[in-house]
Formats: C-alpha cells, structure tokens, sequence
C-alpha cells in the first residue's frame, strides 16, 4: 500500500518515478490565458489530442488527393479494410477475441444495432434491468426500444439504485434485483464503470448471476474502456458498446465499436439490421446481384456501412499509445495510484469547519478496484460557483447537475503534481 504525503516534493518525486511520464509528452496539452498548460482533467468527457493524429490523418486526405477512389484499395493503409486494422488493439484492450470486436457508428447508435439483435421481449420475459443513474442516451435508447416493441417503459424498465443515503451500488443489491425479477427479466444492460459516480462495477458476478438464470447481459463500456481492465470475453458478457473520444482520445464524435461474444458472434442465424458491409466479403461486390444477405461469420457481420476513415485514423493513431505504453495493465496501476493520491489530499483536513469533509465529499468508491481514473466530489455549498473559480484559474475538469465535479486524472498524460495543484486549488477555493 502506497504511502502519500502533502508536500509538493512528493508529488513531484512520483511524477520523476513514473515510468509512464514520457507519455505525456505525445499530447497536445491545451493552453490557458497565461500560456501554461491547464491542470486537464475532463478525459473522462473528451480525451487530449495525440501529436501523432495530424500525420495518420494527413495520409488520408493525401491518399484521397492523390488516389480518389482507388485509394480504397491503393492508399497506404486501405481504406477498405481500414476497420481491421483496429481490431487487434481494441480487443487487447477489452479482454477479447479479434473476431469479436468491430468499430463503427457511435455508441447509441450501436446499443440499437445490439439490442435488435439482443432485445427479443416474450409476453413472459420483457423487462430490462439498467443502474440508476444511467447515462442519459442509453436511458433514451433503451426506453425508445422498449415502446418500438409495443410496451411500456413503466412496467418494464426495472432500475438498480443505490440504498437512501448512498451514493453508489452494492453488488449484492444488483443481484438480488436480477434474482427476484429473473423470470421476468430478458437484458441486463449496466455501465461499465457509472458516469456519475466513477463506480467500477463486478461485471464478472453481474454477467454470471444473469446468465445462469438464461438473462442476456450488455455493457456501455464508454467510461471503461482505456480506463479499466475487463475480460469480456472470459466473463462470457453477451455484448457491450463505447465511445472512443474519452479516454481512447480519438476526438469528437470519434467512430465507437461494439463486442459480441464469439458464441454469438460466429452465428450467422442472429437476428440483425443488416447494411452491405456487414456482408459476405466474397459477394459483396455482386451488389444487385445478390440480394440476400449472408452476415460475415464475425462481429463484422453487424457492420451496416463503409468504415468512415477520417473517424477512424484517429483512433488508431491513439491506439499505437496504448501498446506503447504496454496496454491497461501499467495504466490501471499509475491510475490507481493517482485516484488514491487525489482522495488522500481532498480529505486534509486544514480546519474542522472548512475541512473537506465539511464542504465536499468524494462519492466515488474508496477501494481500488471499485473505481477508475475518475474521482466525483460532491459540493455540499454553492457547487457552480466553486466549478467556475476553478476553471478561472485553469482547472479544466467538468460539472454534473446538481452538485458533482468529476476530475479523471488520466494515466496517458496527467501527472502527480497536476493532482497535487487540483487538490490545493480546490481548498484554497472552497
């Protein structure tokens, strides 16, 4: 167990220690008015921009230019195969099989695509399980399926929250909702890791307590993903879905991906909505002349349109970091020790009436492996007010209503000493 201290000195001493701090120099760190780098810690809303981005994109519209369409086969990396070649990382990084994995759209619109393949309600078995709170969009995706379906939301959305008084969920909660509802229950559908409270959730015992009771489990790995180890695969989990423009820093709107268990994967007899590239690669240039659709035998086989490169370079420019940098295993451990350094210093307690614990609190779990990279402090006065004095002075984290500053400091490119300066701004501004 790692022993913090206050002094700036230690903070400093981690940070020259740090076999990841060359890392941070391949970001883009974004600039305040004073010209110096803004203490960022809002990778959990919008990763930094890797150096490396402007030259993988620059190839494409090089190809383009220079290529037009035969850049689809001819360019340096062609574009119509484009989507293999993240295959292989983004399934290091979820703990899963190549032929489970494949980016495309956004994550919403991926739930959809997974849910009309997964959702299949029976008069007997109808109901969907979701944590609350849930992100919205999935909140919206899930709800809009269930009335496509002809039901009504009321009775069939069951929510696991936490108990009065608490913050976050308990495991067990979540599983004797599953037991007490299983006959009734067809998905499971749960964060990775919740976007409000930072809360890593035991997918593992979710996904196992479901299945034995012939319930299908989702995940929305969106705030997980390059944030947290999971093992999808080994975990046996149905499917899951993520952004990739958090803390897989692959920019604004950036393509998402989806994962189906090889069982379902390889199975060409699912149910889907079928698009050309999801399609026979041997057929899939007959066009007109094949009507019929014959699914890829992979998680390919759910691919609705052409990979959309410019979305897609990104990704993979930032995805070489990730291998670079040895995958989740070495991130998750300086995470760890950078999440427990910021809950150490929020819990100083400089005067019993102005102490932390007295103005804010941190609702994020306090063991290691019940949380990420994000830390969510919970402002007891005039919460708005201290966000806005923060970033006056160049903290750039974010705010969730009513009352919640969620700070991420990210392994890739944030230091102790940034962690450090956060936690003094904050208690000299509270």
């Amino acid at each position: 167990m790692t022993t913090f201290s206050a002094d700036e000195d230690f903070a400093r001493r981690f940070d020259a220690e740090d076999p990841l701090q060359q890392f941070r120099e391949k970001f883009h760190l974004p600039l305040g008015e004073n010209g110096k780098p803004l203490i960022y810690l809002a990778g959990n809303s919008l990763g930094l921009m890797p150096k490396a981005v402007r030259e993988t994109l620059e190839q494409e519209l090089d190809d383009w230019a220079k290529l037009a369409v035969d850049a689809h086969l001819q360019a340096q990396t062609p574009w119509y195969s484009y989507h293999e070649t993240l295959r292989e990382p983004m399934a290091r990084l979820i703990g899963a099989k190549p032929t489970e994995v494949i980016c495309m759209n956004g994550l919403t619109v991926n739930l959809h695509l997974m849910m009309a393949t997964f959702y299949r309600p029976t008069k007997s078995r109808f109901k969907i399980l979701m944590e609350e709170p849930a992100f919205p969009s999935d909140t919206y995706a899930i709800k809009t399926q269930i009335v496509h379906h002809g039901l009504d939301p009321k009775d069939t959305l069951i929510l696991a929250g936490p108990r009065k008084g608490e913050f976050t969920l308990r495991t067990n909660d979540i599983v004797d909702l599953i037991e007490k509802n299983a006959d009734q229950l067809a998905l499971v559908m749960i964060a990775g890791v919740n976007f409000f409270t930072g809360q890593f959730f035991d997918i593992s015992t979710i996904t196992k307590v479901a299945q034995k009771r012939g319930i299908t489990v989702g995940i929305d790995l969106a705030h997980a993903i390059g944030n947290v180890p999971v093992s999808l695969h080994d975990w046996k989990v149905d499917f899951a879905v993520w952004c990739s423009y958090k803390y897989l820093n692959a920019g604004p709107g950036a393509v998402g991906g989806a994962f189906l268990h090889e069982r379902h994967a390889t199975n060409i007899e699912l149910p889907r909505l079928a698009g050309w590239f999801g399609n026979d690669p041997n057929t899939r240039f007959r066009l007109h002349l094949e009507p019929e659709f014959i699914p890829v035998p992979s998680a390919d086989g759910w691919q609705i349109s052409n990979p959309p490169i410019f979305s897609m370079a990104p990704l993979r420019a930032s995805l070489a970091i990730f291998d670079e940098a040895g995958g989740i295993e070495p991130l998750r451990a300086k995470s760890i020790k950078l999440t427990g350094y910021l809950q150490f210093l929020l819990e100083l307690a400089p005067g019993k009436r102005q102490s932390g614990s007295d103005r804010y609190g941190v609702i994020t779990p306090r063991e290691a492996g019940s949380r990420g990279c994000q830390v969510s402090i919970l402002v007891r006065e005039h919460p708005k007010e201290l966000f806005n004095k923060l970033e006056a002075v160049g903290v750039k984290c974010d705010f969730r209503e009513p009352n919640v500053i969620r700070a991420a400091p990210t392994p890739l490119y944030n230091t102790f000493h940034d962690v450090w300066r956060f936690a003094k701004i904050l208690r000299e501004h509270q």
